[in-house]
């Protein structure tokens, strides 16, 4: 597969292997569009098939000696695998083919480190890139002469190397050190919005699935959102106010993609968490990908991996508008509640549903009242209004007030308590 000679950015070549993997039926595509998002400009992509990898080169040398013709010819500057090498694979394919070697792995870190923007999110891919480097450092040293023992054969490169080593290891600390106070102080928030009461609602799914798109049509948000790859990467929270429930919080989280490398999930720990803590996980969809089956259960496998398979998901199923004849709606199961919802978060189509969908979810048990208090009852006025419960107030003809108030049972019920009342005390009209 060949591309039209770029007018400008970094000339690539493209690998992708088929070893007949029946979990990974995935085509090139997804790996050009990496490669774009990269600011790679792809030349060719060349496609074959093994068994196995080759322990020297990934690759066998026939697919070698045409990958190394096309880099000549188009005069390419890097090699991207759309697979994860060995250190010394990378250093026998740079050898041979007399150019940059990058994997998987490298360029989604490259991706990372271009998208991020906030300080949390650069200090997490900065993580993630130097635990990569560390296991890659000799390939940088390869024009020093290593040490090998023996009287003469002392060299400054082992030297050197292991002075690369302790920086990075203390780099690596530092910064460790820095993200563990983010998140001390995510969850001081999360216990601020506990004690609250406000549910959270976490926005999961596949790179480039509308997560962004549906998140500023919801919220009313100015998320950057752009159809490639990894478009946004830094969380964002916004308040969603839903009929019968109030407020909630929606987060925005970076998007998973199949192969994510491990070193990302963990670097991204502090950001995942919440998805593993929320109320509630939508698992948004693309809805017109042809691979959309295998792309939800790479999501369900990162899910599983930072401990969010157990709480309670919605499947959004995003972009009808991209399928003929779809049309909006809710999925039920058989007692009732919402399993699906098929929406278009570009257009808006939907949107109501969604927000349906979560207030049948969310809100098992409200309360939903009008109350009339006297003067006396100031103070469980006070922390109502507080609490961002009451809808509308006005007076009646003795001038007590009157209230219209919802929020969920069991905050309702706590607010009474400390303010040291019961139920009993309190007249609904």
């Amino acid at each position: 597969m060949f591309f039209e000679r770029p007018d400008s950015g970094e000339i690539a070549v493209l690998v992708h292997i088929d070893f007949n993997d029946k979990n990974e039926s995935y085509g090139p595509e997804e790996f050009v569009e990496l490669a774009i998002s990269a600011g790679a400009d792809p030349v060719a992509v060349v496609t074959g098939s093994r068994q196995r990898p080759d322990a020297r080169y990934f690759i066998g040398t026939g697919k070698l000696a045409e990958i190394k013709d096309i880099v000549d010819r188009e005069e390419a500057q890097v090699v991207l695998f759309d697979h994860a090498l060995s250190p010394s694979q990378e250093r026998n394919l740079e050898s041979a083919l007399q150019c940059r070697v990058l994997d998987r792995t490298g360029l989604i870190l490259d991706i990372f480190a271009q998208r991020a923007r906030t300080h949390e999110g650069k200090l997490q891919v900065e993580l993630a890139q130097l635990q990569h480097t560390s296991t890659r450092l000799i390939r940088g040293w390869t024009h020093l002469e290593r040490q090998k023992g023996g009287i003469g054969m002392r060299g400054p490169g082992e030297t050197q190397l292991e002075t690369d080593r302790r920086l990075l290891r203390e780099r690596i600390k530092a910064i460790q050190k820095r993200l563990s106070k983010v998140d001390s102080q995510r969850d001081q928030n999360r216990r601020s919005r506990d004690r609250s009461s406000v549910p959270t609602v976490s926005l999961v799914g596949y790179t480039n699935a509308g997560k962004s798109t549906l998140f500023n049509r919801a919220t009313g948000a100015d998320v950057f959102a752009a159809d490639q790859l990894f478009a946004t990467l830094d969380p964002t929270l916004r308040r969603l106010d839903v009929e019968q429930i109030g407020s909630i919080v929606l987060a925005d989280t970076v998007g998973f993609i199949r192969q994510l490398p491990h070193r990302l999930i963990k670097a991204f720990q502090a950001t995942l968490k919440e998805s593993s803590e929320a109320d509630l996980l939508l698992h948004i969809v693309d809805a017109a990908d042809v691979y959309r089956d295998q792309n939800m259960a790479h999501v369900d496998t990162v899910l599983a991996e930072i401990g969010a398979d157990e709480v309670p998901t919605l499947i959004v199923f995003n972009k009808i508008d991209a399928l003929p004849m779809a049309e909006p709606r809710i999925d039920r199961d058989a007692e009732g509640n919402p399993l699906r919802v098929w929406l278009s978060a570009r257009d808006g189509q939907g949107i109501d549903l969604l927000k349906q969908a979560i207030a049948e979810l969310l809100g098992v048990d409200v309360f939903s009242e009008t109350l009339c208090l006297s003067s006396k009852y100031g103070r469980l006025r006070a922390m109502l209004f507080e609490h961002g419960a009451v809808k509308s107030e006005r007076f009646d003809e003795a001038g007590r007030f009157v209230l219209d108030v919802k929020l969920p049972k069991k905050d309702y019920l706590q607010i009474l308590a400390r303010a040291g009342m019961s139920e009993d005390q309190i007249e609904a009209v």
